[in-house]
């Protein structure tokens, strides 16, 4: 018996999810398979969308002094 193990994000694997699933067929023609498929709760764009939006990082925008000058990345 083969065992396939797939992480997929949203649809996509390293193939499209029905180039996977032709790929599966073919190789049950000759054996056994397993398929076992991993699915991410949040696809990567849902993940940049709630970075831009939920604030976390608001404090790189906020006004006041600065940490770091210029002159700090000469020493460098």
């Amino acid at each position: 018996m083969t065992t396939i193990h797939a992480q997929l994000i949203g649809d996509k694997a390293l193939v499209s999810r029905e180039e996977l699933e032709r790929r599966v067929e073919l190789a049950r023609q000759s054996e056994a398979v397993d398929l076992e498929l991993q699915e991410d709760d949040l696809p990567t764009l849902g993940l940049m969308r709630l970075a831009e939006t939920g604030g976390a990082l608001d404090f790189w925008q906020a006004e006041g002094e600065d940490i770091y000058t210029a002159e700090d990345g000469e020493a460098l």
